[in-house]
């Protein structure tokens, strides 16, 4: 489980971080000032650290300066906390190498969506994949797709359905989950443009097309002996 550190000064805003991440599965602990926050470090290390700027002795910003030069340190997540009226320390938190920054007073709620939106983006990269099925491969490094080596031409969407297919070889896909995981909405398009797109893509598939299986009732899925 994800621990999250919360190095604040005022005991009940920290109090209430700590738990706000509590109450949405992350662990978390919090700390009062840079002292506590670097003797626990050199013991364990967090996922993410909120920061706040105001602290008495080191302060956030000269805290974020050191963990950005220390190679062990520099790559842990940081969000600062800061004041709604200093824009400077925004900016210098945003130069010196934070990920993101929160304003107070802010929600709860705000901070908890902000710590997933950070955790997200710093997970590590995965290697692109090239995905095969017989002589169909797509290419999510250079974007491509080819037959037998001939590369073909597709639209955005359909290429996102196939990687999808490919990805997920016997796995079937409802055309509401089509919806939301290509086009990402779930009503602002019609289910009927599902089936437009995946009639277009078999058709420039040709013979692989038939491998995109039509299951009644629910969708669509990809079948054949592939490997990824």
């Amino acid at each position: 489980m994800r621990m999250i550190w919360c190095v604040e000064d005022d005991p009940s805003i920290r109090e209430i971080e700590v738990y706000a991440l509590h109450s949405t599965g992350l662990e978390a602990r919090g700390f009062a000032d840079g002292a506590e926050f670097w003797e626990a470090l050199e013991k364990e290390r967090p996922e993410l650290v909120i920061l706040d700027v105001m602290l008495p002795g080191e302060d956030g910003v000269a805290i974020l300066k050191r963990l950005r030069a220390d190679e062990r340190y520099r790559d842990i997540p940081v969000i600062m906390a800061t004041a709604r009226s200093t824009e400077f320390d925004k900016v210098q938190s945003l130069d010196l190498g934070a990920d993101d920054y929160i304003t107070k007073p802010f929600g709860m709620m705000e901070m908890v969506s902000r710590v997933k939106a950070v955790l997200r983006r710093s997970q590590p990269k995965q290697p692109a994949a090239l995905l095969k099925l017989e002589g169909l491969t797509l290419d999510e490094s250079q974007h491509t797709v080819t037959i037998d080596g001939q590369r073909i031409t597709l639209t955005y969407k359909e290429y996102e359905l196939l990687r999808l297919f490919l990805s997920h070889p016997g796995m079937a896909f409802s055309r509401e989950q089509l919806l939301q995981t290509v086009w990402n909405t779930d009503y602002a398009v019609e289910t009927r443009t599902v089936d437009m797109h995946i009639r277009t893509l078999r058709q420039k598939l040709g013979d692989y097309g038939r491998y995109i299986e039509t299951i009644r009732g629910v969708g669509y899925r990809l079948e054949g002996n592939h490997d990824q």
